[in-house]
């Protein structure tokens, strides 16, 4: 048997059995060339893959505080800023207060060095109709909660304009991707270098969860970190994720810095 490129393979046409036209259950395909953005991601998430010792380690969050939390001020909070409050504000917050905690995952390899950066940008990834990219919300360690949902949507709609510029996504130190915004229940993300890890965001789901002996239905988030194992062991990347996990579940955790 030998094998063929692609370019030389024609689909093969089934006979049909229906009585209607000429073209009635004939197989067809189109090409279409790649743009350049499509490209870039396809060969950086490929680096990616080949340079990183890539693992993935998850955990469940119990969404019930914060969705109090939202629906308690969401009325006062738009008529205040103007937009409206978030998931994804609370998570970033959690996610710069777990970078200060366990910093070797804000850090990066450079050649048998190892970089660790003392500032906190997040690279948020939104979906364009030309692919994923990933602007960044910088100095999110001095942000409250209203900074980084309006950081984030000025970001995003740049993104959806293609108003993007090169320094709105260039520096970031970890990432954070939300496929909950399609329904996705569980995934790997992978990671964006020269980065170390990335969060992923998953769908909330009522779930049956035991509680003092007792079994109570909670919204519950699953959320996995995708980390390089080259620099980050698995005890840091999971305190790392316990860190997101009780400042999610407690947003008091923000205010008292603990």
């Amino acid at each position: 048997m030998t094998s063929k490129p692609v370019s030389e393979v024609k689909p093969i046409a089934a006979q049909s059995t229906s009585s209607g036209g000429a073209d009635a259950g004939v197989p067809s395909e189109h090409r279409v060339k790649m743009n350049r953005m499509r490209q870039r991601i396809a060969q950086r998430l490929k680096d990616a893959q080949n340079t990183c010792a890539m693992l993935t380690t998850f955990n469940e969050v119990d969404m019930t505080n914060l969705i109090e939390l939202r629906k308690t001020h969401k009325d006062e909070f738009l008529k205040k800023h103007g937009f409206k409050l978030g998931f994804m504000s609370s998570f970033v917050k959690a996610s710069a207060h777990a970078l200060n905690s366990v910093p070797v995952v804000n850090a990066v390899i450079d050649g048998t060095d190892i970089v660790y950066r003392d500032y906190v940008d997040i690279s948020v990834a939104v979906a364009t109709p030309k692919g994923l990219v990933v602007p960044v919300i910088r100095n999110v360690g001095s942000m409250n909660f209203a900074d980084i949902e309006r950081t984030i949507n000025e970001l995003g709609e740049k993104a959806r304009s293609g108003t993007l510029a090169i320094e709105d996504m260039d520096g970031g130190t970890f990432t954070i991707s939300n496929g909950g915004v399609f329904g996705s229940m569980f995934g790997t993300p992978i990671i964006n270098p020269p980065q170390s890890a990335i969060l992923g965001m998953h769908a909330v789901v009522d779930r049956p969860v035991a509680i003092n002996g007792k079994v109570e239905i909670k919204p519950i988030m699953y959320v996995a970190l995708t980390y390089d194992h080259r620099l980050i062991d698995g005890r840091e990347a999971v305190i790392f994720l316990r860190k997101i996990k009780s400042a999610v579940e407690d947003p008091h955790i923000h205010l008292l810095d603990i």
